[in-house]
């Protein structure tokens, strides 16, 4: 790995390209990388494709992680919303803005940070942009494809399970000590910094014959309502089946909240919540959390949640 000296301002728009673009080793599917005026990947089926936004001061902030840790986060972030289609990502492209003062450096670990989480689907970051701007603005698109046909939020029928894969509440509790100026417990913290998307969990879904998924990116109840809206039905979540974990009730415990609401609205663990035909046995590392009904909204143990369900932009 390269070691860069200096500001972006004095390594250049094109220095930094040359720089990072050496960290993005093509995989088999793409027939051209970094360098034109697009990438050429190889794509025999349909495409899924996704862009997320990481805006600093308001997705991430310097002083909380390393340059490493936003871009495995970025990354994760993306190709998540590929697995909640049932998919594999493939390929990203990504546009990177930022001061001219900000140490190249710190560009260059973000790069790497991209890199090593797209490595761990075999996927590849096959080009994107740099340009100036007043703060780092990094936008992701993804693509990938998937095996079978793409499980959307539409699908899910009365008398469905609900089920989750990966972990809840972890990165809201981090963040929420994060916000406080501290940096323990460490175990929440670091699952901010660097989520664990179950990206396998999404495919095996999809062969499980599951009726609509979504990837819990602004809390589990905020986007279970994202299914319910879109397949006019009502989901229900039985509280008893979740285990809190020991970090998050330290942290509950330490700022007078329930630890329960971290996992039920908290986002950015980026787990997967599926439903499933009640004839269907859930796949390996999926848990029941809840069930479908007919009418609308999401309730928790069949009463509303009081406060706030979920991350919502612009407010």
């Amino acid at each position: 790995m390269a070691q860069l000296t200096g500001t972006l301002a004095e390594l250049g728009e094109f220095g930094l390209i040359d720089a990072i673009s050496s960290l993005f080793s093509p995989r088999e599917q793409v027939l051209l990388g970094p360098g034109d005026d697009t990438a050429v990947v190889r794509f025999g089926d349909p495409v899924l494709v996704s862009t997320d936004l990481f805006v600093e001061g308001r997705h991430f902030r310097r002083d909380w992680g390393a340059a490493m840790d936003v871009g495995h986060r970025a990354a994760a972030a993306a190709m998540a919303d590929v697995a909640a289609m049932g998919g594999r990502a493939t390929a990203l492209v990504v546009g990177f803005a930022a001061p001219g003062s900000l140490p190249a450096q710190w560009a260059y670990d973000l790069a790497i940070g991209m890199t090593e989480e797209a490595a761990a689907l075999d996927a590849s970051v096959v080009g994107g942009d740099v340009t100036a701007a007043d703060q780092v603005v990094i936008a992701v698109t993804v693509l990938g494809r998937s095996d079978h046909p793409p499980v959307t939020r539409r699908g899910a029928h009365v008398g469905d399970v609900v089920a989750v894969a990966g972990r809840l509440g972890w990165a809201s509790a981090g963040l929420a000590v994060l916000q406080r100026g501290f940096r323990s417990p460490r175990a929440v913290v670091d699952a901010y910094r660097r989520p664990l998307p179950p990206y396998d969990s999404g495919p095996q879904a999809a062969a499980a014959s599951a009726t609509a998924m979504i990837d819990v990116s602004d809390g589990l109840l905020a986007d279970l309502g994202h299914i319910a809206r879109a397949s006019a039905v009502a989901i229900d979540v039985r509280s008893v089946d979740f285990t809190v974990a020991e970090p998050l009730a330290a942290v509950g415990a330490a700022l007078g909240v329930d630890p329960l609401s971290f996992c039920l609205t908290g986002g950015d663990d980026h787990a997967l919540v599926a439903t499933f035909p009640a004839r269907v046995g859930l796949p390996e590392h999926w848990t029941a959390i809840g069930s479908v009904a007919a009418g609308s909204g999401v309730t928790v143990d069949g009463a509303d949640y009081e406060g706030h369900v979920g991350h919502e932009h612009f407010r």
